[in-house]
């Protein structure tokens, strides 16, 4: 039996936590927040997309980074095994539309519920309010023997915290990020990384909003578009499409396809990044075409921004022709052909300025970490310092919406605690 100390009560270390205690080791956990899992009580606006019930290899293509690291960790602990891990401790699921997978109750709060029964049902002590400042080897090879706590001798690793010293056998690291500071992510792990040799990838925001510079926010704050396609492009090069939902915000844009898009742009130069959004993708040009000629017959005698009412909402049709450069009060009998083929290309490639991302602060994830390289990725233990692992969004691993991100905490932090020898 071996003394595992975890540092941080949220998805990927209370995972980590339970595994190993299942093993038969004695496990305690280090929260600094007031209550566990402080994170996962606003996943999913509030209900926690905790997985998506997907293939594996479905569930690759929606790894944006740390795809070939995480395959070890995905095949030993599958959305499949974790659907059937809350079950087992008494949660009742469902999936909804894309795979997505949430508590019956839509109450993100009966996931840590369940996290907590399952860790207690085996004995875990689990420490509230009690904040990890750093740990250290107390192996004589590593550190002066001199600092060397006497507790300490036959352990590998002192952890201090705030309010007393600890001695481990095995520590696993599960501090999270740096986005969503509020809820403790406050970049801690990374600090620890960095004292025993790590490399730090740089910390950019995933999953969040766009600003935008060319969109009249103020007509256009609160519509939500169905069934479009984003299109993001690097130096005219495609990075990033997806088909879905999306919404005007305050400050640009956010919706599923925009929060995936950020993180594929989350890199690059954003003055060198393009938007174009296909308002109607389920149409061709020539489709769409005569579909405006028949609306155009209808209302031929009326302003061209009054025709459009049957394809778009009557908020974005001012946009639209402003971006085909049609003036919006001309009258439908007068439009040109070449002004009619200009809307449809309009239509079909709407581009939209970008400014930047939005940050930390409301970025769902954190994209970059731990150099995955530095990580076995059969146990999560650290290559520079036997005895430590790492997991969760601590790593520079991340993923797309759909529950993707969350499995791999709990898939990473399951082999970490289910490894320890």
């Amino acid at each position: 039996m071996k003394n595992v100390g975890v540092i941080g009560g949220g998805a990927a270390g209370l995972m980590a936590a339970y595994a190993a205690a299942r093993n038969g080791h004695k496990v305690t956990v280090f929260e600094k927040n007031e209550k566990l899992g402080k994170k996962i009580y606003i996943t999913g606006k509030g209900r926690c997309n905790f997985t998506n019930d997907c293939s594996l290899d479905e569930f690759f293509s929606n790894v944006v980074r740390g795809e070939k690291f995480l395959k070890g960790a995905l095949y030993a602990f599958s959305p499949q095994d974790c659907m059937a891990f809350f079950e087992e401790f008494g949660l009742s699921i469902k999936t909804e539309r894309g795979n997505r997978v949430f508590p019956a109750s839509d109450h993100a709060s009966d996931v840590t519920k369940i996290l907590e029964k399952a860790c207690r049902s085996y004995g875990v002590v689990i420490k509230l309010n009690e904040n990890v400042k750093h740990f250290r080897s107390t192996m004589p090879d590593i550190i002066p023997t001199s600092d060397i706590v006497d507790s300490c001798t036959t352990n590998v690793i002192l952890v201090k915290t705030d309010l007393s010293e600890y001695c481990f056998d095995c520590i696993i690291v599960a501090t999270g990020g740096i986005s969503y500071p509020s809820t403790g992510s406050t970049g801690d792990g990374y600090a620890m990384a960095k004292t025993i040799g790590h490399t730090i990838t740089d910390l950019k925001c995933g999953l969040c909003g766009v600003n935008t510079t060319d969109i009249p926010l103020d007509n256009l704050q609160g519509l939500a578009l169905k069934n479009v396609r984003l299109t993001a492009k690097y130096n005219q090069k495609l990075v990033f499409s997806d088909f879905g939902e999306l919404l005007f915000t305050h400050f640009g844009l956010s919706g599923p396809i925009v929060l995936s898009a950020s993180s594929k742009i989350n890199r690059f130069p954003f003055e060198n990044v393009t938007f174009e959004l296909d308002l109607k993708p389920a149409l061709d040009e020539q489709t769409l075409d005569k579909r405006i000629l028949r609306d155009f017959d209808k209302y031929k005698n009326k302003q061209l921004g009054n025709a459009l009412i049957e394809l778009f909402p009557q908020k974005l049709i001012p946009f639209v022709l402003s971006k085909a450069k049609i003036d919006f009060k001309k009258n439908v009998n007068v439009l040109t052909k070449e002004e009619r083929i200009r809307l449809v290309k309009t239509i079909k490639s709407l581009p939209i300025k970008i400014s930047g991302l939005r940050g930390f602060n409301e970025a769902i994830i954190t994209s970059g970490g731990i150099e995955t390289s530095e990580i076995n990725p059969k146990t999560m233990e650290s290559k520079k310092l036997p005895g430590v692992k790492f997991c969760g969004e601590v790593l520079d691993v991340d993923a797309f919406t759909g529950g993707f991100n969350m499995q791999i905490a709990f898939a990473t932090g399951f082999v970490a605690g289910n490894t320890i020898d």
